[in-house]
């Protein structure tokens, strides 16, 4: 019988293992970004073009390679940071393997230029699917300078499966600011199309964070700093005040190398129990310090993940150092009962000289001599126009009542007739607020309950989406406009939200540098934090966006909708109740919010009588 076991070739068993470490082009970079770290680089610069569909270039002024260590550099499991197996429990790089160039030039095509420190000639090499297409003696600066173009171009399945251009490039963004996060002393560029996104100076840690995320963050971050004999715990967390739903910025590093790690998070999470809103997030920036021993980084091709020899141990260490930090740096101001309202009285200095003090009179004035007092008439002349339009205020106030609440609804879309006329055509006009969450009323088929905050989302949402659609939002102009700073990842996609934030009712002018002013809102928006709410529809969007025109509007729709929907505990009248059951049964789906989440429920009349049976 035929042997039917044989062994792969190599640019077949490159391919296979491209498909564990290169992923998307931002796998690319985090694999290329990190050999230069290894290098020993000072200044990494990273270009893209079309979110690396086009090409991605890689620059750095590290050690540089010899004309044989740039050839052997993209064959399988050829490393200079490894000797032995047991290196791998004392790992002080970030990569290891010896994969991520073999897997590279497995599906791009790769043009390398490198020259070592103190050599006066380069090698510059050209390679195309696992192929050496040239290598010759080159001029060119000391470091490497990778250039990596058509992406999968030889894997026309893995090519189409990439997302859009925004979405690759968020992604880019990610890996980028991971690697950014653990070297603050290197110097980092990136640029996409031409335009610089970062361009990230050497300086503290602290520096680096305000640097990728933006000046805002500077004020809510809490030094957490803890060194006993099983790690070293140091970074930042926020402040509680700076928790929010989405977007928290949460990133945790061992060893100089960015994990996720559940376990972790969730002791961070303990540490600011009852201090945050439930379902809201703190940021956080917490690097852990660990024998190398003690940790074992190959257990992912991403090296993501990573398992802890004390892992208990050091989650009470990280809970009771990100309580003390809690501690130490509250900002809370203390109450002095013994000198609370106390008079400020000045200490007396008997060198100091007084003056007596001077007494201003009218020496003419005389209290017994009379004076003609001015009369004025108690009616005045044409009292009558003070009373005009009387009639037509109190007619607008009646009308006010009826509608106390006339900025959330649009009253002509209660005229609408929708699938579920049949139910609000048998409910009670009578309604019951039940802890402030829920509206609860009377229909034919039983008892009603409506999630008061979650009808008001899809109320909006589709009030707004509407408005997108037709370009009819007003705006409300603010007396003293606001500033708002962008952090630089968020600046491409905030050019290309300002058409829509526009058609909403938003009035911004690009400053510069990721500085905007917010000259207005759109009407209806009084009260709430204009900076923040902009910030959130920016966050929402860079998880959610793909590209295309309507979602772009859906995900602003919804965001502006969620800032803007009846919280939870606010206490309605019936007829505003009223006005949200009429509301939410004339939008086009009554049953679920834009995210998919419950709005109403009945419960039935015979599992009433069950219940009471």
């Amino acid at each position: 019988m035929t042997d039917i076991i044989q062994l792969l070739p190599d640019s077949v068993a490159n391919q296979i293992a491209a498909g564990e470490v290169i992923q998307r082009p931002a796998s690319v970079i985090k694999e290329m970004v990190e050999n230069a770290v290894d290098a020993d680089a000072k200044t990494i610069h990273v270009l893209v073009v079309d979110a690396g569909r086009t090409s991605i270039q890689v620059i750095d002024d590290g050690i540089g390679m010899s004309d044989t260590d740039a050839r052997l550099s993209f064959e399988r499991h050829a490393t200079s940071k490894i000797r032995k197996a047991d290196d791998l429990y004392a790992l002080h790089t970030m990569g290891f393997r010896g994969e991520a160039l073999a897997s590279i030039a497995a599906v791009a095509q790769i043009e390398l230029k490198t020259r070592r420190r103190n050599e006066d000639v380069g090698t510059h090499l050209t390679i195309a699917g696992s192929r050496f297409v040239s290598q010759e003696p080159c001029s060119c600066p000391e470091g490497s300078n990778f250039v990596v173009e058509n992406l999968f171009f030889n894997v026309p399945a893995r090519r189409k499966f990439l997302k859009s251009n925004a979405t690759e490039l968020n992604n880019i963004l990610t890996a980028f600011e991971r690697i950014a996060l653990v070297y603050p002393e290197i110097n980092f560029t990136l640029h996409s199309n031409g335009s610089e996104v970062f361009n990230l100076r050497s300086g503290s840690l602290r520096q680096r964070i305000v640097d990728i995320f933006g000046k805002r963050i500077n004020q809510d971050l809490l030094q957490v700093d803890v060194e006993t004999s099983i790690c070293k715990i140091s970074g930042f967390v926020g402040k509680p005040e700076s928790a929010k739903k989405k977007g928290a910025h949460q990133y945790f590093f061992v060893n100089g190398r960015y994990m996720k790690h559940a376990y972790f998070h969730r002791a961070v999470v303990n540490a600011f129990e009852r201090l945050v809103p439930a379902g809201e997030q703190v940021p956080y920036f917490i690097y852990f310090e660990v024998p190398a021993v003690d940790i074992d980084v190959n257990i992912h091709p991403a090296k993501t993940e990573i398992k802890f020899e004390n892992e208990q141990a050091i989650w009470q260490i990280l809970t009771a150092a990100v309580k003390e930090a809690l501690g130490r740096f509250n900002d809370i101001p203390s109450i002095d009962f013994d000198t609370q309202g106390r008079p400020d009285i000045p200490v007396f200095n008997p060198d100091s000289y007084a003056p007596a003090p001077k007494i201003q009179y009218n020496p003419q004035y005389n209290p017994f001599k009379e004076t003609t007092p001015k009369h004025q008439p108690a009616v005045p002349k044409n009292w009558e126009q003070l009373y005009e339009g009387l009639s037509t205020a109190q007619t607008d106030a009646v009308e006010g009542q009826e509608r106390t609440i006339p900025d959330f609804f649009d009253p002509a879309g209660r005229q609408q007739h929708t699938q579920h006329e049949d139910v609000i055509a048998e409910k009670s006009p009578m309604h019951y607020q039940y802890k402030g969450m829920y509206i609860m009323t009377a229909v034919k088929s039983g008892l009603m309950m409506i999630d008061q905050h979650r009808a008001h989302i899809r109320i909006l949402y589709e009030q707004y989406v509407e408005q997108l659609k037709h370009r009819k939002a007003s705006s409300q102009k603010l007396l003293f406009p606001e500033m708002l700073q962008v952090p630089p990842a968020s600046v491409g996609l905030m050019e290309k939200l300002l058409p829509q934030l526009t058609d909403m009712g938003f009035d911004l002018t690009d400053l510069g540098s990721g500085s905007y002013a917010v000259n207005g809102v759109p009407a209806g928006v009084e009260g709430l934090d204009y900076v923040q709410l902009v910030t959130d529809i920016i966050d929402d969007a860079r998880e959610k966006v793909s590209g295309t025109i309507e979602e772009i509007h859906q995900s602003l729709a919804l965001s502006l909708a969620r800032n803007m929907a009846i919280p939870y505990g606010q206490v309605l009248s019936n007829e505003e109740m009223e006005h949200v059951v009429n509301s939410l049964f004339a939008c086009s789906n009554v049953n679920y919010t834009p995210d998919g989440k419950t709005i109403l429920g009945i419960l039935k009349q015979q599992e009433i009588e069950q219940l009471l049976g």
